[in-house]
């Protein structure tokens, strides 16, 4: 890769912010470095530990990692299995959740391309929702065709051909993942006027975490991120988002839900089943292996190692 002088004044901003506190600003400028492509070369337990330096101001223990996020970057390097790159291709993720537990948990699919300039809005209903199978943040939602902007949406979506979740965080699955666009169904619960994820956190094939992210379709507001326990009690703890004002409902399909992430989760060290509910009826939305990739904060942090402790490594031999 040619570094030109663009790239070379962000690398300079980037190290003159390094002795300073200031942790969210070298964050963006680390992220911003990643999508230029300036870490490339670099190894992925080097990167990584990179990484965690400027989230969290110190390296990576590989040899006796601790907290969740060390955890999880040790999964990253260690914990290689076949079935990951299709859980995390949030196409053929439908696929086998419906092998696991049968048809009708996973939301429609109306259309698939490889490239955006393919789409046939022609054949899609008023209202629907774009997305790619190998990238999280590159969503397009209509709520009615009539003053839908497509030439928006097609380049909303080329930006998400180009991001890939190896390069941003070395998660090794999407390296195997071809990237199409696709199509869903438009979907929101009467009850809540929204889409709200529930995401349960599983360990060793047990439900330990519910996480309700809310607010997420609002325009100009920061998604909402409330805990709870099994007992569905909200838990003071923060992660990376700010707590709802007003404590959202827990769903009313929990039990089914965790019932559900038990048995998707047989045979994983660590794995987030997210859920919606539509009008009592339970969908699955997507499997994830990596929280936040590893790099969100909590507080308090007691956390950090209270859900790494729940973590167990000693099934991998990484030798």
């Amino acid at each position: 890769m040619i570094v030109n002088k663009r790239i070379m004044a962000k690398i300079e901003t980037f190290f003159r912010l390094w002795h300073t506190n200031k942790r969210g600003i070298l964050s963006a400028a680390f992220n911003n470095l990643i999508h230029l492509g300036v870490f490339n070369k670099m190894s992925d337990k080097a990167f990584l530990n990179l990484f965690y330096k400027v989230s969290f101001g110190k390296g990576i223990d590989w040899n006796n990692p601790k907290s969740f996020n060390e955890k999880l970057q040790w999964l990253k390097l260690y914990d290689d299995n076949p079935v990951y790159p299709i859980i995390v291709d949030k196409l053929e993720m439908k696929k086998w959740v419906s092998s696991k537990i049968g048809e009708g948990y996973t939301i429609p699919t109306l259309g698939i391309w490889d490239t955006p300039d393919e789409i046939d809005f022609e054949s899609l209903p008023n209202q629907f929702v774009l997305k790619w199978n190998h990238d999280s943040g590159s969503i397009v939602v209509c709520k009615d065709k009539k003053t839908f902007n497509k030439e928006k949406a097609i380049k909303i979506l080329r930006r998400g051909l180009k991001v890939n979740g190896y390069w941003y965080g070395r998660e090794r699955p999407y390296l195997s993942v071809p990237p199409k666009v696709f199509a869903e169904e438009y979907m929101e619960d009467e009850h809540t006027h929204e889409l709200r994820d529930y995401k349960i956190f599983t360990f060793d094939g047990k439900a330990k975490l519910l996480l309700i992210a809310s607010e997420r379709q609002k325009e100009g507001v920061d998604t909402k991120f409330d805990f709870y326990d099994l007992e569905l009690n909200h838990i003071n703890m923060r992660n990376q988002h700010e707590n709802a004002k007003i404590a959202p409902e827990p769903p009313s399909q929990f039990n089914l839900m965790k019932e559900l992430a038990e048995k998707l989760s047989q045979g994983f060290i660590h794995l987030r089943v997210d859920f919606y509910e539509v009008n009592t009826k339970v969908y699955i939305g997507e499997l994830t292996l990596y929280h936040g990739s590893g790099f969100m904060t909590f507080s308090p942090e007691s956390w950090y190692l209270k859900l790494g402790s729940w973590i167990n490594l000693s099934s991998i031999n990484h030798n």
